[in-house]
């Protein structure tokens, strides 16, 4: 992971990149924030049983049994709140699919500062114009590292054939043409999105492109847009990944500066909740 956020572009000169395990406040505050989070406001997040669903092939939450819920997965969001606020994040890049859980975290902020008063600013989403990409398989769903087809998602490592033999067998429809209309057409909707995501245009204005087109085309320029996005993180990755001890001291680095932000804000927690 940590390759691969360097392949794409981040500069650990200009960001903090770290393993989340090697710094411990974010545990220690995952737990003071699991003390003031309502029952309640966990139990109406959905996305755990969406994550519970993919792990489990189902179609939807409809047929997940919540006896099989864990209290690690059902507690998760509050330590995505830890992770958040326990640097002060003003503002926080995530998909669609994580909008609840940064309102999750925006309410535990506020009890905290109701509670000990204000410490923390409430965070605010950033989103792109691709913000929710589909899967491949399933397009009623999220692409997802997580589920359990292999061909549902687009990797950094997928070679060029692999990349097309995905896309040439993404799900979409039985609608002859090609129109971006995500409620009735979600397969082939997802498609456009993606290919405008990698060619810095929307969907819909990619889709005037394809009106005398079918799908067999809109497939084939849609792989060849991930394969040209990817080719230079590829070899990117790949270079990093063989670079002796370059990567561990990236995270040794890292975790060095988020411990000392981080420990800012928990020193100044501790104090106000009583426990130093």
């Amino acid at each position: 992971m940590l390759a691969t956020l360097l392949a794409i572009g981040l500069d650990p000169n200009r960001s903090i990149i770290f393993h989340q395990d090697h710094n411990p406040h974010h545990t220690e505050f995952a737990w003071i924030l699991s003390c003031l989070t309502p029952f309640g406001k966990l139990k109406r997040m959905t996305t755990w049983k969406s994550r519970l669903a993919d792990s489990r092939n189902a179609n939807d939450e409809s047929e997940v049994n919540e006896s099989l819920l864990n209290a690690g997965l059902f507690t998760y969001p509050v330590l995505q709140a830890a992770d958040i606020l326990v640097y002060r994040a003003t503002h926080v890049p995530v998909g669609e699919d994580q909008t609840q859980h940064l309102e999750l975290s925006r309410d535990i902020a506020q009890i905290f500062n109701q509670t000990y008063k204000r410490l923390f600013t409430l965070p605010e989403q950033l989103s792109t114009p691709s913000k929710r990409i589909l899967s491949l398989k399933n397009p009623a769903a999220k692409m997802s590292k997580s589920a359990p087809d292999v061909q549902s998602r687009i990797l950094l490592t997928d070679s060029h054939t692999q990349i097309k033999a995905k896309i040439r067998s993404a799900v979409t429809d039985s609608i002859p043409g090609v129109t971006y209309d995500p409620e009735t057409r979600p397969g082939t909707s997802n498609l456009l999105t993606i290919l405008g995501a990698c060619t810095n245009r929307e969907g819909s204005d990619v889709a005037a492109d394809y009106r005398s087109k079918g799908h067999g085309e809109l497939k084939a320029d849609v792989a060849e847009a991930i394969e040209g996005l990817l080719r230079g993180p590829r070899s990117e990755f790949e270079r990093l990944r063989e670079e002796r001890g370059y990567l561990a001291d990236v995270a040794k680095d890292g975790a060095e500066k988020a411990r000392a932000l981080s420990e800012i804000t928990m020193l100044d927690v501790r104090r106000r909740i009583g426990l130093s």
